[in-house]
C-alpha cells in the first residue's frame, strides 16, 4: 500500500507577521497511523524540501504524543525535510492521497495545479482522497469532466466557522472552508469545535479538524483494507 501525503509550502499567514506553518502533531499524528499499518507513504509539497514547521512545537505543553515521537524518529524528519515537489509525482505510483492539517492549503494548494490535476486523476482512477481541516481547501477548484464541482453533493466537512473564530483568525484568512464547501454545492456538516467528526462519501474522505486527523487515517486504512486486502496490513 502506497500512499502519498501532500503538506503546504505556504508560510506567511496574510499580512501579520505570524506564520501558517503546519503542526507537527497535526502532520504526525495520521502518518503514524498510516506507518504502523504498513503503508509506503511519500511526502510531497508544492516547492518540495522542507515544509514550514510550527514554531509552537518548541513551546512546553504543545506536543503531544505523535510530535515527541516525531522528535526522536530521526528517519521521519529526514523525509520530511526532502519532500518531493508535485511535479515529481504521478497519482498513477499511489493507492491514495492524504492532506493534512494546516491553514497554508487555503493560500497555495487551493489553486495549485499539480496538486488539482492529481486529485483529479486519483478520483478518475478510483482512488480515494482524504483531507483534514483547511486542506479540503485543495478541493475547491477540482472538478469533474462534467464541470461539476467534485464535492457537489457529497457529504463533506472541514474546518468550521465558529473554529476559525475561536482561533481570531476569521478576517485574516482568504475565505472559509465552511462557507466555499457550500457554494461548492457539498452537504457540509459538523461537529461542536475541537470534536473529532470525519465523513467519508465515496471516494471523498474529510475531517473536521485537527482532532479528526487520526481517524480520518483510519477510516482511509479501513477503505483500503477493503479495497485491497492483500496490500494492507491488520491495523493496530
Amino acid at each position: 500500500m502506497k500512499i502519498l501525503i501532500v503538506l503546504t509550502s505556504h508560510e506567511d499567514l496574510a499580512n501579520t507577521g505570524n506564520k501558517t506553518c503546519f503542526s507537527i502533531e497535526e502532520f504526525a499524528s495520521p502518518f503514524y497511523v498510516l506507518k504502523d499499518a504498513g503503508a509506503d507513504i511519500i511526502l510531497a509539497s508544492p516547492r518540495g524540501g522542507q515544509p514550514p514547521i510550527d514554531p509552537q512545537i518548541a513551546v512546553p505543553g504543545a506536543c503531544g504524543e505523535a510530535t515527541r515521537r516525531f522528535q526522536e524518529d530521526t528517519i521521519t524528519q529526514e523525509l520530511l525535510a526532502n519532500t518531493k515537489k508535485l511535479t515529481e509525482v504521478s497519482a498513477d505510483d499511489f493507492d491514495a492521497v492524504f492532506y493534512p492539517c494546516g491553514h497554508g492549503p487555503l493560500w497555495d494548494l487551493a489553486n495549485n495545479k499539480e496538486s488539482i490535476h492529481l486529485i483529479k486523476t486519483f478520483l478518475a482512477t478510483e482512488k480515494p482522497v482524504a483531507a483534514v481541516c483547511h486542506a479540503p481547501a485543495a478541493l475547491l477548484n477540482v472538478y469533474d469532466e462534467n464541470g461539476d464541482s467534485v464535492v457537489k453533493d457529497k457529504n463533506v466537512t472541514g474546518f468550521s466557522n465558529t473554529e476559525e473564530e475561536a482561533v481570531h483568525l476569521t478576517h485574516v484568512v482568504p475565505f472559509s472552508i465552511q462557507n466555499e464547501l457550500k457554494n461548492n454545492e457539498a452537504v457540509y456538516s459538523k461537529k461542536e469545535n475541537w470534536e473529532s467528526n470525519v465523513m467519508v462519501d465515496g471516494l471523498l474522505f474529510t475531517g473536521q479538524n485537527p482532532a479528526s486527523s487520526a481517524e480520518l487515517a483510519r477510516q482511509l486504512l479501513s477503505y483500503l483494507k477493503n479495497k485491497i486486502p492483500n496490500k494492507v496490513d491488520e491495523l493496530v
